[in-house]
């Protein structure tokens, strides 16, 4: 019976979200296709420890519930529906998927473009692709990006409402504007995988990863391919990231724990990208990324290249936050006096940001401003929410005696 159980929970971590998508794409209804799949796990459940672990457990799921779709739409108040009448006809007539068929449609690209479609919020659009793809509980999202499940079943609510009234396409966008659809696509990915990022909680992290790899191998644009790899390049480093509960700054981290495979792995999918000659915001993240990973120590870290690359990602996607990141990269180039107008430049935006008071604080202490410097390690304090951060921040206000 375990062995049934362990099978049953690989089959659905392997194949939910190419699971789910091709029966959103039969059912076009986000809600039914999440319960039929329901169903036929649950008649997995029921079925498999007696008949064995079909062949194609996926193919099997996307037969069953299928089936089940048929039987709640026909004991629906929606039976008399001509959308629901055409979809039990289309189902009934296309039965013809055998559960050991060895191939099933991977609808994958046309679910992440369609949860990620401009006309939903920001928000919808992550905790729906979490939802969808990857197969998470409205309590697992919620968790994830501190906000209550009935918020969250609520976002989701409204996001499938939103795709249903609104007649939105379930499809990958023309050549023509899939750039600009694009560009919401890996903006979530990057947000579920900040998201899991700091503090560590790998399911996020690997989600992410895993869906730039889907897009990657369906769509091999050259900025999924920057995303891919400035994920890939900062995940290496996470094995070195905390001392126990700690956080250890990038200066001091062992790099003889990063993983350097996964090193190998990203600059190769920088530079395949690079190759393109289609540079974008991801991969300029991810060079610099990749000039961290390829650095002896801290003081062998080309900065002023990062600083240049810095500059290069604000004209390109300016942002206060890049700006911040530059004045780091400045300072340790030994430019400090460019590094404190960068920040006091951005510091009317960045007030509430935790990286801003941090970074401003340790400028401060290299110039000698002991108490101004005490002053910002203590607002940065306050504003994190992560434990192992607040130690790392003590520890560094305790330095300053």
């Amino acid at each position: 019976m375990r062995s049934i159980d362990k099978a049953l929970a690989r089959v659905y971590r392997e194949n939910s979200g190419r699971v789910l998508a091709v029966l959103i794409a039969q059912l076009n209804d986000f809600d039914l296709a999440e319960e039929a799949f329901q169903d036929a796990m649950i008649e997995a459940a029921r079925v498999w420890p007696a008949s064995g672990v079909p062949e194609n457990g996926a193919a099997w799921l996307i037969t069953v519930a299928r089936r089940r779709a048929i039987d709640r739409l026909r004991k629906s108040k929606r039976r008399r529906d001509q959308t629901a009448i055409d979809t039990i006809l289309l189902l009934g007539e296309d039965d013809t998927m055998a559960e050991t068929a060895h191939t099933i449609p991977d609808e994958r690209l046309r679910l992440i473009f369609t949860c990620c479609h401009p006309a939903l919020a920001p928000e919808a659009q992550v905790a729906l692709t979490l939802r969808t793809l990857c197969g998470l509980t409205a309590a697992e999202i919620a968790a994830a990006f501190l906000t209550s499940e009935s918020t969250m079943q609520q976002r989701l609510t409204r996001a499938k409402s939103k795709i249903r009234n609104a007649g939105i396409a379930y499809r990958v966008p023309e050549q023509d504007d899939i750039l600009q659809r694009l560009k919401p696509v890996l903006s979530v990915i990057y947000l579920i995988y900040n998201a899991g990022y700091a503090p560590i909680k790998g399911d996020l992290v690997d989600e992410a990863i895993r869906l730039a790899s889907i897009l990657h191998h369906l769509l091999p644009n050259p900025e999924v391919g920057g995303l891919l790899a400035l994920m890939t390049l900062h995940t290496a480093r996470n094995p070195a990231r905390f001392d126990g509960k700690k956080m250890v700054s990038l200066e001091h981290q062992d790099r003889n724990l990063w993983d350097k495979s996964a090193i190998e792995r990203g600059k190769n999918l920088l530079l395949h990208s690079l190759a393109q000659r289609q540079t974008g915001p991801y991969q300029i993240q991810a060079a610099i990324s990749a000039l961290h990973c390829q650095a002896g120590d801290w003081a062998d870290t080309d900065w002023q290249q990062i600083s240049d690359l810095y500059l290069a990602l604000d004209m390109r996607a300016p942002s206060p936050i890049v700006r911040l990141n530059r004045a780091v990269a400045l300072a340790n180039a030994g430019d400090l006096a460019a590094a404190f107008q960068e920040v006091e430049q951005v510091a009317p935006m960045l007030g509430d940001y935790q990286p801003y008071h941090a970074v401003h604080a340790d400028l401060l202490a290299r110039d000698g401003q002991t108490s101004a410097a005490k002053r910002h390690y203590k607002t940065a304090i306050s504003l994190s929410n992560s434990a192992a951060e607040q130690a790392f921040l003590r520890d560094r206000l305790a330095d300053l005696g």
